[in-house]
């Protein structure tokens, strides 16, 4: 057995304090907020039981914010259809053929109109 055959004992180092990373679903994150909103528990508290930090906790209150104002700002009324680009461009192009159509029968009904003096079918 030559010394690069042998095999050495690795080092195995200690798991790093890394936090693993938590997913928590919106009907969580509400109750967060609202349980900080009330004055009833200390906010560090419901932190640490949690296992958040103070920076979570500010993005979920900017979340809230940022959807409560989105949802305030929706007017009365029935809701504007929106249409795919896809959809949008293909109708467009339809509707500039049929304009495309309608020029050259409006050419054709004033030639025709020249040929039968003036528009009148009667002689």
């Amino acid at each position: 057995m030559s010394v690069t055959d042998k095999k050495l004992p690795v080092e195995t180092s200690t798991p790093s304090r890394k936090r693993k990373r938590r997913f928590l679903s919106p009907e969580k994150k509400f109750q967060l907020f609202l349980e900080t909103q009330r004055a009833e528990t200390p906010i560090g508290e419901i932190l640490r039981r949690e296992g958040l930090y103070s920076s979570d906790l500010a993005r979920i209150q900017c979340k809230v914010k940022e959807g409560a104002l989105e949802h305030l700002a929706v007017r009365p009324g029935p809701a504007k259809k929106m249409v795919p680009q896809q959809e949008y461009n293909h109708l467009k192009q339809e509707v500039q053929e049929k304009e495309r159509v309608m020029a050259e029968m409006a050419v054709e009904l004033a030639i025709l109109r020249k040929k039968t003096n003036g528009g009148s079918w009667e002689r």
